[in-house]
């Protein structure tokens, strides 16, 4: 099953792919372009989330043939991480590509005492950078990023008009190949209210039927059932724990498959060893916690549980991986069961065997020994007679 959301698959790639923001794409073009001219070495973009500032930066470093140096500055919040993640790769040069970009997004992450000298230690890496630095928020006015509006140019990329929503919605149907009504796409264009990334995970969550109105208004206004693998986007991909632990709030899966889906995929997404680590401490005592649910009763211990299965993994990592995640579903249920349907027919064989006059717990321990027996035709052929055994039987003892 090939799970990766549409907000990745769709993702544009390069600067052609952006029918929208085309006067601010152009000035992020000329700050690359003319960088060494430039008074000011960071350009600030803000906007609402969803409207494609980070896949703008990044679909500019592609075009320009230059490496881009990302950093999450909710992932890296501290003068120390953010100096040794950003600080020398702003000086040095790029041994295999024609330069570099560097990024630095969500810098509205920056806030409270962890983050004490991280706004000072961009500051300090734009003044001694050799190339060209992007920032991004939601908004410019917070007062916690109040000192880098001097030392950068703002650029704003505005909502989303319910016209550009659509024609990104119609274009995804067509390679989906999804038959929709024009109408209902228009109405859950102005429902994302210029959040294109919510607008196309709205669409996924309503499959490959065709889109109709009815079938919209089942969304619920923003207030739906969010797929599981949207969920694990919010834990995997994002280090803010007021978001991760409102993932599963939505998700139409009872609590033990939810453990199981974020079992499977977090080595995935966690490939450092400490990261992993961490976040399987966390994942084992949410489960320690749904254990005495479970013997006790105790239903308060229920946000414990959904804590530290959500917010808990969340925040066990050092950085987000930035490469995207095909979730897929446990294939444990699956064995599971395959062995419970071969220990149905050893207890088959064996409560047979029980007429030998052996004791269960003996017949249980000789199937084994039987299998051998199997291996030679002619006894093989007298215990079949013996003991009754039908195809299914005889082909599990064969085997």
């Amino acid at each position: 099953m090939n799970s990766l959301p549409w907000t990745l698959k769709y993702k544009p790639q390069t600067l052609a792919d952006f029918p929208f923001h085309t006067s601010q794409i152009q000035q992020m073009k000329t700050f690359v372009e003319k960088f060494k001219q430039q008074k000011k070495k960071a350009m600030l973009i803000y906007g609402p989330t969803g409207n494609g500032k980070t896949a703008a930066v990044q679909a500019l470093a592609h075009d320009s043939g230059m490496e881009l140096i990302e950093l999450n500055a909710s992932d890296c919040r501290n003068k120390d991480a953010i100096l040794s993640v950003i600080g020398t790769a702003a000086r040095q040069r790029s041994l295999f590509f024609s330069g570099k970009i560097i990024l630095i997004d969500e810098i509205d992450g920056l806030a409270g005492n962890q983050d004490r000298g991280g706004v000072g230690a961009i500051e300090e890496i734009i003044e001694t950078t050799a190339f060209p630095i992007f920032l991004t928020c939601q908004d410019a006015s917070d007062k916690k990023i109040k000192s880098l509006l001097k030392k950068t140019q703002t650029v704003a990329f505005e909502p989303l008009d319910y016209a550009a929503v659509t024609a990104i919605l119609k274009k995804i149907c067509t390679a989906e190949a999804v038959d929709y009504d024009e109408s209902a796409l228009k109405t859950l264009a102005r429902q994302a209210d210029g959040d294109l990334r919510a607008a196309i995970n709205d669409l996924q969550s309503l499959g490959t039927e065709k889109i109709t109105l009815q079938r919209f208004e089942e969304l619920g206004y923003r207030n739906k059932q969010e797929s599981i693998q949207e969920a694990l986007i919010k834990v995997f991909k994002v280090s803010d724990s007021s978001i991760a632990k409102t993932a599963f709030q939505n998700v139409q899966e009872d609590i033990d498959h939810i453990f199981l889906w974020v079992d499977e995929n977090l080595p995935k997404e966690y490939t450092d060893a400490e990261s992993l680590a961490s976040a399987y401490d966390a994942l084992s005592r949410a489960d320690v916690f749904k254990g005495r649910i479970h013997r006790w009763q105790h239903w308060g211990f229920l946000i414990y549980v959904d804590a530290l299965l959500s917010a808990g993994v969340a925040v066990s990592k050092k950085q987000r991986n930035k490469s995207p995640v095909a979730y897929e579903q446990t294939q444990r249920l699956l064995k599971i069961w395959i062995a419970k349907q071969k220990y149905a027919k050893r207890q088959a064989i064996a409560e047979k065997l029980t007429s030998a006059h052996m004791s269960s717990t003996e017949a249980l321990n000789s199937v084994y020994y039987v299998k051998e027996m199997f291996k030679n035709k002619e006894m093989k052929e007298k215990l079949v007679a013996e003991f009754e055994f039908d195809a299914d039987e005889i082909a599990w003892l064969s085997a």
